[in-house]
């Protein structure tokens, strides 16, 4: 497959008092169209700033980001952020959310191109809701919902379900699964979460400490719906986490 995202060498560093602070070494990385990676490195080891820099919203001090072949220079429509932040605004409805990022006259009936987002997710009869009316689990929908309906071709995904608790957590990711399967999308996600790099992606990174460099990664070749219970997919978790020094 050709390669959506290509990395290469990229480096940053962030002042530190009178020195500079090295963040991100010399990461060099492909992503194939359609494919689904996850990072998961230690706290603090430069995960987001990767991230920031591969979806133009920081720049590196070296290296280059291309996107089917063409350079980066800033955040680009092909691809959309979805972050443990969130981003819902609370002063429109589940539907006027979904509509924000519908700009122009392509996108025929907007109203309606946002109910079915919403029932996508499991929001349907919840259009005129406000954010304040809705669960943290609900918010988070509507935040997945908003990311799709602009049909980006990468989704960014930054700890998106890291402040939900555990079960919602698994919701979210059966969620995401269920409409990957319906929706081509290359996706790239940043977690914590060793079990949900491994339930999703198709390969995982393992990042050292700061500076982040790619020090493992491991193919995922289980069809979906995986198991975590099974030995394979535990053998891979404990290998990943030997990796990261707390197998």
């Amino acid at each position: 497959m050709d390669a959506k995202i290509s990395i290469n060498a990229l480096r940053k560093s962030f002042p530190s008092g009178k020195t500079s602070l090295p963040v991100v070494d010399s990461v060099s990385l492909s992503v194939a169209d359609g494919e689904f990676v996850a990072i998961v490195g230690p706290s603090g080891c430069g995960k987001s700033t990767l991230m920031n820099i591969v979806a133009g919203f920081e720049r590196a001090d070296s290296g280059s980001v291309s996107i089917d072949g063409a350079q980066r220079h800033g955040p680009s429509p092909k691809g959309i952020v979805i972050s443990q932040h969130g981003s819902v605004f609370p002063w429109l409805t589940v539907q006027q959310n979904l509509m924000f990022g519908l700009n122009g006259d392509g996108h025929g009936d907007k109203a309606a191109l946002a109910d079915h987002y919403a029932a996508m997710v499991g929001l349907k009869g919840f259009e005129k809701s406000y954010p304040h009316e809705l669960s943290g689990g609900m918010l988070k929908r509507v935040e997945l919902a908003r990311a799709l309906v602009v049909k980006p071709e990468i989704l960014y995904m930054d700890e998106p379900f890291s402040a939900l608790d555990a079960l919602m957590n698994l919701r979210m990711r059966n969620e995401l699964m269920r409409i990957l399967s319906e929706e081509r999308h290359t996706v790239l996600l940043i977690t914590h979460d060793v079990e949900e790099a491994l339930f999703m992606a198709d390969r995982v990174l393992v990042l050292s400490p700061r500076p982040a460099r790619i020090q493992a990664t491991f193919a995922v070749p289980f069809a979906h719906p995986r198991k975590l219970s099974s030995p394979q997919m535990q053998q891979l978790k404990e290998q990943i986490l030997n990796e990261l020094g707390v197998g």
